[in-house]
């Protein structure tokens, strides 16, 4: 059984990180402070050029929900097909209705899209917002959707491990489950052995400094306190500590 263990990137940085800490797949995107957008085609250029990772470029317009009017969706299009056009090995999206549902046309067209490269398909965590978890799930499959990201409808996947241990023995011979949100060196091996996944996703995040952050009476960070000034960067060495105990653990 093939162990996964995907990192979430921000940048090209990020993924030069995760690399040299022994990732061998990323999730790439771009404003991860707002939950992640649309990467830039450059940046998934670049890692393809100079490293041997797997790439799965997110696809979301704006920052909040998952529910999209069709201006918004044909952008969505747009973007998936030039990320892979331009080497993506997959696309992570995700479409609902004001309702909660998943929305059936839109994850049929993007769906379509996808498959049309032959790529991969990986609905994200819009998932956890759905309100009947079985009938999502079951579309999914039924659409022919490669992955989803979830953290079993909580805020992390601790949280969440009971639903994610009744996706993954439901439904993990039809579908990947993927494992995400709040995962840390501390808890991935007792959360692997609760609900059985292979397949685990994390920021592996550490902060960095940069101190034009704030001017004299301005200031252009987004966090507060002691890491005003602060970005988050993925870190090679947390990356290397979970790649090695998920190996370890599955």
């Amino acid at each position: 059984m093939e162990e996964i263990f995907e990192v979430c990137c921000g940048s090209y940085q990020d993924a030069l990180n995760a690399y040299v800490g022994g990732a061998k797949r990323i999730e790439l995107n771009s404003a991860l402070y707002l939950g992640g957008l649309t990467p830039s085609v450059s940046s998934l250029r670049l890692i393809k050029k100079n490293t041997d990772l797997k790439v799965i470029c997110m696809v979301r317009p704006r920052p909040a929900g998952f529910y999209y009017n069709q201006v918004e969706f044909k952008q969505m299009l747009c973007e998936a097909e030039e990320l892979l056009v331009s080497g993506a090995d997959g696309i992570a999206f995700g479409c609902l209705n004001l309702d909660y549902s998943i929305n059936l046309n839109q994850l049929i067209k993007m769906g379509e899209l996808i498959r049309k490269y032959r790529k991969e398909s990986v609905f994200h965590r819009a998932f956890d917002c759905t309100i009947d978890t079985t009938t999502a799930i079951e579309q999914l499959i039924k659409y022919k959707i490669t992955r989803v990201l979830t953290s079993g409808q909580q805020e992390n996947a601790v949280d969440g491990k009971q639903l994610i241990k009744k996706l993954q023995s439901n439904y993990g011979t039809k579908i990947e489950i993927l494992a995400g949100s709040g995962i840390k060196v501390e808890n991935v091996q007792e959360l692997i052995a609760f609900t059985g996944v292979t397949q685990l996703h994390a920021s592996c995040k550490a902060f960095k400094t940069d101190p034009t952050t704030s001017g004299l009476q301005v200031s252009y960070g987004y966090h507060e306190g002691v890491h005003k000034n602060d970005f988050e960067e993925v870190n090679s060495d947390i990356v290397e500590q979970l790649v090695t105990l998920v190996r370890k653990t599955i």
